[in-house]
């Protein structure tokens, strides 16, 4: 009973005491600003208590929004107050994290207390300012290595978050190897400059009944672009956005009127607002601002004929040192025979026998050009998505130890129930009989060239890890779930991450934080949360950019790959760096011993590698 009285005294105390400095604080209308709010929870309490707070802010800050006021009243808007009250609520989400909460009443009478001192104000702004600073930086990264998309992407939030910035007319940025200038220029000047830099070029139209296909070769500065996303004009709406690979893009025209078509208009997208949806600030601010207009981002195309092919990208060989008997199951790296096939006649039939199947949706009859398992791959490859044939030029082939790997057709690929579009090269498999034993996706040319730039390496040890990441790749994009159970180790490391929303509570009570969550799995875990993603999404595409591997082990046959990825799916996407630590023993039978994940690299610039592990 006494330790009863002692509690409920000393609670006593620290009640008044939290009265007494509420009180305190709205009396010091100098040196705080404060908002107040009821409600049957916590949660509902404090929402009330932040907007109030938020009206306080906005009035104190709204004079230093010049770009915004000059965009209010360019709009022919009236009421500026309102708009700045607005944007300051994007802040809401997670910049609020320095203003103090004082829960004075419990649910389900709850009352909630918020304040700041009016000298911290300036830094609920600060977080936003270096998120600006680091799209930017991101932008310039991207732009260096011909990745268009993602440099006009990172440009335009950063203005987009610029123009939410009530300093946003004073903020500098120093470019590398540049002389400092005010993001309030540099962002309109970088983003213009792309488009100028762009070059849209016809190289190939194919006409049947109701369907006219254009082909295109996208250029940046002479140099294909790593991506870009675009639309064009189909003569009634606008298309969904096409995704550009190794500079190969396209246009579909259907209808009766189709092959009179002449000219097309293209759109080269800027503004990513999908993508947006990772980031609730950075979504909530695009909602509320007018888009800013590009009209050098249109780009008009007359269609001619041009005889010249497509390339697709090139894999260089040479005739190997060691030609020796293959054992299965008792292959090595020294023993792989790998020799250019010079006469492709017989796989070029083949594969044009594939094209015309894919063609006239009559899969059945190229059926005993495939052994089982590759009728399976490729039935999966066509359900991906509406799969349709850009072009099937320059069969280049391969023999890797006893399969014959070809370099086949273009394709792109849609989905009914989302608006993007891929390009895919697809390479098929061959087995000593002739038959296609297997199909993948390819590698884009960036990543085929980092990998194969490890001339230290023997080439069979880098045509290996190109044909196990094609393979990788693809059996996401197919959600092969058996696949990628054979080829995880059974007691592998798999460190998965994502980009998450927190939903509110009483300890996290910012709605809509974006933060990186991690998950440590073991294999079968790991299946399991992964047969829940692909059953929850109509497509899931993976591509890779630059990579850095490195080998160890005791018999130089463990391999630690770290690579940059592009994830998609139909409901979420992210960028990050994978790391995969290889088990090559068996170079027929590689094994993964360790996944990992993480958004961006570390301080130093270094990522999860084969040292850690």
């Amino acid at each position: 009973m006494r330790v009863y009285i002692i509690f409920m005294l000393f609670f006593l105390i620290a009640l008044t005491s939290g009265a007494q400095s509420v009180d305190q604080i709205k009396a010091d209308r100098a040196g705080f600003i404060w908002g107040e709010g009821s409600g049957t929870t916590i949660n509902k309490a404090d929402q009330i208590a932040l907007e109030m707070l938020i009206t306080q802010i906005s009035v104190e800050v709204e004079s230093k929004f010049d770009l915004l006021k000059e965009e209010v009243k360019a709009a022919g808007k009236s009421d500026f107050k309102e708009e700045c009250q607005l944007m300051v609520k994007t802040y809401s989400s997670a910049t609020l994290t320095n203003t103090e909460r004082v829960v004075l009443g419990n649910e389900p009478d709850a009352k909630v207390f918020r304040y700041i001192k009016r000298s911290d104000i300036a830094s609920i702004f600060q977080q936003r300012k270096q998120k600006i600073l680091d799209f930017t930086a991101n932008a310039d990264r991207a732009l260096r290595n011909n990745q268009v998309a993602d440099a006009l992407k990172y440009y335009y939030w950063a203005l987009s978050l610029l123009r939410s910035h009530p300093e946003g007319n004073s903020i500098a940025y120093t470019p590398n190897n540049g002389s400092q200038s005010l993001l309030l220029s540099y962002l309109p000047q970088q983003i213009s400059a792309i488009f100028t830099g762009l070059n849209f070029r016809v190289t190939e139209v194919k006409d049947e009944p109701g369907l006219r296909s254009v082909l295109l070769d996208i250029s940046y500065h002479n140099q294909p672009v790593e991506n870009l996303e675009y639309s064009y004009w189909d003569g009634r709406d606008w298309s969904a956005p096409v995704g550009a690979k190794d500079g190969v893009g396209f246009m579909d025209f259907f209808g009766d009127n189709a092959g009179s078509r002449a000219e097309s208009q293209i759109r080269a997208e800027y503004i990513f607002e999908g993508e947006a949806r990772i980031d609730r600030e950075l979504e909530d601010v695009l909602k509320r601002l007018d888009p800013i207009p590009f009209h050098n981002a249109y780009f008009v195309l007359k269609f001619e004929h041009h005889p010249e092919p497509i390339q697709p990208p090139t894999i260089k060989t040479t005739q190997p040192a060691v030609a020796t008997n293959i054992q299965p199951g008792n292959t090595t790296f020294a023993s792989i025979h790998i020799k250019k096939v010079a006469e492709t006649a017989t796989y070029q039939q083949k594969v044009n026998q594939i094209v015309e199947a894919i063609h006239s949706n009559q899969y059945e009859k190229v059926k005993p050009l495939f052994t089982p398992e590759g009728y399976d791959v490729f039935t999966r490859l066509i359900g991906y998505g509406k799969a349709r044939v850009l072009s099937n030029d320059s069969l280049r082939a391969i023999r890797l130890d006893n399969t014959v790997i070809c370099r086949g057709p273009r394709m792109s690929f849609g989905f009914s129930n989302n608006n993007r579009k891929f390009v895919e090269d697809v390479v098929f498999h061959f087995n000593p009989d002739g038959k296609v034993e297997t199909l993948s996706f390819g590698l884009n040319q960036k990543a085929l060239e980092s990998i194969l730039s490890r001339t230290s390496w023997s080439e069979a040890e880098r045509l290996t890890i190109i044909n196990f990441m094609e393979h990788y790749k693809t059996a996401y994009a197919l959600k092969r779930l058996d696949y990628i159970s054979s080829i995880f180790a059974d007691d592998a490391i798999i460190i998965t991450g994502s980009l998450v929303k927190v939903k509110p509570n009483i300890e996290n009570p910012f709605v809509g934080n974006a933060i990186v969550k991690y998950n440590r799995y073991n294999k079968t875990q790991y299946l399991k949360a992964l047969e829940h993603t692909f059953s929850s999404n109509e497509f899931i595409n993976l591509s890779f950019e630059e990579s850095d591997i490195r080998k160890g082990g005791k018999e130089g046959d463990m391999f630690g790959i770290q690579i940059k990825q592009n994830y998609f799916s139909a409901n979420y996407g992210d960028q990050g760096y994978l790391f995969l630590l290889l088990d090559f023993k068996n170079p027929d039978e590689p094994l993964i011993h360790v996944r990992t994940w993480q958004p961006q690299k570390n301080s130093d610039g270094s990522i999860y590698g084969i040292e850690d592990f």
